[in-house]
């Protein structure tokens, strides 16, 4: 099978969704004899519950995934048992906190009102267009900075900052480790080239830009020896971890950072870009937005609550676009699928959230389209869906603990900018969307948008 994987490498997400479509959800994918490549690929509901949730135990994240995302370390996504239980233990109280939920929300506003809106404003007086995509993905970043690091990069009026270079390089070299044979990698790492090459320094810029921070907060801490629980996720952190080491703390804010910010981005971007091709949609979000009487420049969380449309549309456009395309999985134990597949130790399990979004036997005839409506209950609130049908979050006991902060950071921007502008495409057409070799699903040339200032 690998020759027609390589013939459509540039559309491989809808590639793999079209062959699901025709195999009932689930296939095993074999690659050549002497690369390891086989691996059983499959978005049946019922097989992502069995994985992620009843029988969760069987499937931790194993050794060869942290092999592949060794730039986390230690970090919650990249480890299990007693150290993942610990990170759900300390970080998840913090982020439901009172006080986080307000301080995120003067993170988006400032971010919002002293450099986004200056950014559009400009864009639109001079008639020039922008990516969007890196827009969001310098926004998201500086307010995922100011939310667990206290610290503002600006990267957002200052240009690229190599924190951001850095993580481009790391997703897609994370990506070919999924692919490629690991004796493969291996041997690039060893000689220090290709992907490799970049992933090795990718690592050294996440360091220079943490453990400065880290170790600023620490000597201050040890300076006035006073618990400061309540003075942000840094501090709290590094009070609650007192006695882990340096490299513990690193790989906690480097995994907090990676995936507060740049998912958060990536959802943005796919956001804008079917409003821009669905009209219809931008207006009636538009319609809710001009019911309200808003006082401030930027859209608060309270009023925002309000905009169930806008709610609808953003989890629409999730199940098109789940930032995170896809999971992985390898069972400790043979254990038989609910469709029928048996699986051992030496199988690779490939979940591929995007195929799930987008088949019809789970979604029904029109699960290409873009309808917000689908969202919408008979009583005007939002109609839930099964986690395991709807894994953008993922799903089961590692089910993401930043989920209300993406929504709170998506609605707050998107009404922001919907109410003060109009915008429009300029990039050229493709009949197809492109994607970037990346292990998020990132849209190819950027999304190049010219904004117009409502009236």
């Amino acid at each position: 099978m690998l020759p027609a994987i390589q013939q459509n490498a540039s559309r491989i997400h809808d590639y793999i969704t079209e062959g699901l479509g025709q195999c009932g959800g689930t296939f095993l994918f074999k690659g050549p004899w002497f690369a390891n490549m086989d691996m059983l690929i499959t978005c049946d509901p019922a097989n992502v519950n069995h994985i992620l949730s009843k029988n969760f135990e069987n499937y931790p994240k194993g050794s060869r995934f942290r092999k592949i995302f060794y730039v986390l370390g230690d970090g919650m996504i990249n480890v299990d048992s007693e150290l993942w239980e610990l990170h759900r233990k300390t970080t998840t109280p913090l982020m439901n906190h009172a006080n986080f939920r307000t301080s995120l929300e003067r993170n988006v506003s400032q971010k919002m009102e002293n450099g986004l809106l200056p950014v559009l404003d400009h864009s639109a007086q001079q008639g020039t267009h922008i990516d969007l995509q890196k827009i969001f993905h310098t926004i998201s970043f500086d307010i995922s900075c100011l939310q667990f690091l206290d610290k503002d990069p600006d990267s957002l009026t200052t240009g690229d900052h190599p924190f951001l270079k850095a993580l481009g390089d790391a997703v897609n070299a994370i990506l070919y480790r999924h692919i490629l044979p690991e004796w493969c990698w291996k041997l690039q790492k060893y000689y220090g080239i290709d992907r490799e090459k970049k992933l090795t320094q990718a690592d050294r810029d996440f360091d220079n830009f943490i453990y400065p921070i880290l170790k600023e907060r620490t000597d201050q801490l040890n300076k006035t020896q006073q618990q400061q629980h309540d003075s942000g996720m840094l501090t709290s952190l590094i009070e609650t971890h007192r006695g882990k080491s340096m490299q513990f703390l690193r790989d906690t804010f480097v995994t907090l950072i990676i995936t507060g910010g740049d998912t958060t981005a990536t959802a943005l971007t796919w956001f804008f870009l079917l409003l821009a091709k669905n009209p219809q949609v931008e207006a009636k979000i538009l319609h809710d937005i001009l019911q309200l009487k808003q006082d401030n420049k930027v859209f608060m969380v309270e009023e925002c609550q309000k905009l169930t449309y806008l709610h609808a549309a953003f989890c629409e456009s999730l199940r098109l676009f789940p930032p995170l395309p896809l999971n992985h999985k390898t069972p400790v134990e043979k254990d038989i699928l609910p469709s029928g597949h048996v699986v051992t130790p030496n199988t690779k399990i490939i979940m591929p959230f995007y195929s799930l979004g987008r088949m019809e036997t789970v979604w029904g005839e029109d699960c290409n389209e873009f309808k917000p409506e689908r969202w919408i209950s008979p009583d005007g609130g939002i109609k839930r869906q099964p986690s395991h049908k709807y894994p953008v979050f993922n799903a089961g006991p590692r089910t993401c603990i930043g989920r209300d902060m993406a929504f709170t950071m998506v609605k707050m921007i998107a009404a922001t900018v919907i109410c003060h502008y109009q915008f429009q495409l300029v990039e050229p057409h493709y009949s197809e969307v492109l994607f970037t070799e990346s292990f998020l699903l990132e849209k190819k040339h950027g999304l190049k948008v010219k904004f117009i200032k409502r009236k």
